[in-house]
């Protein structure tokens, strides 16, 4: 017997809030499912592992476009990895670049503290390289 869910249990099962859900219906992501006779949604088993792969997937910080085509190759198994390779890679890309961007934003707020004299208000070092972005020594 299949099981069926209504979108409050399926936003407690996969932790996926219920405009969510929703949202991910508007733009296809989703499905709409099937009402009942009291035009109540119910989703399946099939809806429930979508959703969960869907917010796995957001949790890893992928795009709403990578998750449709990870989707798409998820329904084709017959197609080549290689797609899903780019797309992780891509993702991986993307997160070591903030790491490096972090990186260098702790080096300048270690800097800024390091630099920190104390005193009042109108002497204080912090405040001074916030208003002025030339006293940073780098982007960050």
């Amino acid at each position: 017997m299949l099981k069926e869910f209504s979108i409050g249990d399926l936003a407690k099962l996969t932790g996926v809030k219920v405009p969510t859900i929703r949202y991910y219906e508007e733009i296809g992501l989703m499905t709409a499912p099937p009402r009942s006779e009291g035009g109540q949604r119910r989703y399946g088993e099939t809806a429930r592992d979508r959703l969960g792969f869907i917010a796995h997937a957001r949790d890893m910080g992928f795009s709403i476009e990578a998750i449709r085509g990870l989707l798409d190759l998820s329904e084709h198994p017959e197609k080549p990895c290689s797609r899903a390779d780019a797309i992780a890679r891509d993702r991986l890309d993307d997160v070591r670049r903030r790491i490096e961007k972090l990186k260098r934003l702790e080096a300048e707020l270690e800097r800024m503290l390091s630099d920190h004299r104390g005193g009042t208000a109108g002497e204080c070092r912090i405040i001074e390289v916030l208003s002025d972005h030339r006293r940073c020594h780098g982007e960050h």
